[in-house]
């Protein structure tokens, strides 16, 4: 069985079920993408993918989704959802971290699409979660209706426009993963002020660029102002401490390529490493059982030197530092050189 997409280098730290339960979603999920799409016609499936490209990279209305019809959900799923269902599986495997011993019952996901976030969060907590897909593209409802088959049980796909009249449903965890690049500013902040009052717990996700950042950082401040806590990247629920338009916070998820997968985006590797920002939020009740914050996060590779190793850390009383951990701290070097990007510092306890 491959490898799956685990977050920062965080397979070392998963043990037993949750590391199983990981990679039968992932391999479940390749599996179905295989068989639906693999007799996709290679000149559809490209002329498909290029506008969904030109469609991303631009100004994307909301008057009209931009999965219009089959052959472009079908390309979608071919060449984003792996990416987007790792780093969704990433963001989510850092709020159970956070909250261990803790898993929701209910999921709303807005703007889901063909259900990859609803993927990692059954990956994330097997067997506990029924799950609601809103999405306004019925083409892409229904293909996540078909890839989900009998591997997602209790699944409910319901078409609805994003925006100030999508009625979300109350839920124990609601994420928004992907979607917020293609909503006006208005339906933006009413997506995000439905989650804040619809859900137990919230998870942004966007891509790792800086105006991916910078959308996870509005929906961050929009999350805390409606009483939410962060519980994960961030050690603290302050402002964030990076200067916008010098850095950007953002992590990487590992994403195995299929065959499949390699000839829809014209590849040879047999991997790529998907870019993805994101937040965690929790009510008060829900941040107050997650006890201890983590002390700092890690938030770029560490620089391994002659004796020593350089950490950036993001940490709750001092923003951003760097910390110098050297070789006669035995326990925190041997720790140092095995950290990776994105995981708590000190490492949270193994599982």
């Amino acid at each position: 069985m491959p490898r799956t997409a685990v977050p920062w280098g965080a397979r070392r730290r998963l043990r037993g079920p949750a590391a199983y339960a990981v990679l039968v979603y992932d391999e479940k999920l390749r599996a179905a993408l295989d068989a639906r799409l693999d007799g996709l016609p290679p000149r559809q499936a490209t002329a498909a993918v290029e506008r969904l490209i030109a469609s991303y990279r631009g100004a994307t209305p909301t008057h009209a989704p931009v999965l219009r019809d089959r052959a472009d959900a079908v390309a979608y799923a071919a060449y984003r959802m792996p990416a987007t269902h790792a780093a969704a599986s990433a963001a989510l495997r850092a709020l159970a971290l956070r909250l261990p011993g803790w898993a929701p019952a209910t999921h709303t996901d807005l703007g889901g699409g063909t259900g990859a976030a609803t993927w990692a969060t059954a990956g994330t907590w097997p067997g506990a979660c029924a799950s609601t897909v809103v999405d306004w593209a019925e083409p892409a409802l229904a293909l996540g209706a078909e890839l989900a088959g009998d591997a997602l049980s209790g699944v409910t796909w319901r078409q609805s426009r994003l925006g100030a009249a999508a009625e979300v449903p109350d839920a124990d965890l609601v994420t928004v993963s992907y979607v917020l690049g293609e909503l006006t500013e208005a339906d933006r902040s009413a997506v995000l002020d439905a989650a804040a009052r619809s859900g137990q717990a919230v998870v942004i996700v966007e891509p790792g660029t800086p105006e991916g950042y910078l959308r996870v950082r509005a929906a961050r401040e929009q999350l805390t102002a409606a009483g939410l806590r962060v519980l994960a990247p961030c050690p603290h629920s302050a402002a964030c401490p990076i200067v916008p338009g010098a850095d950007w916070c953002h992590f990487a998820a590992r994403v195995p390529r299929s065959a499949l997968h390699r000839r829809v985006k014209g590849g040879t590797l047999g991997h790529e490493d998907e870019k993805f920002s994101y937040v965690a939020a929790g009510r008060p009740a829900l941040a107050d059982a997650a006890g201890q914050r983590a002390s700092s996060r890690v938030v770029r590779h560490p620089q391994l030197r002659k004796g020593h190793v350089l950490l950036d850390l993001c940490t709750p009383a001092d923003g951003l530092a760097r910390t110098t951990v050297t070789k006669r701290d035995r326990d925190a070097y041997r720790a140092a050189r095995a950290a990776t990007w994105g995981q708590e510092w000190p490492p949270a306890g193994e599982e």
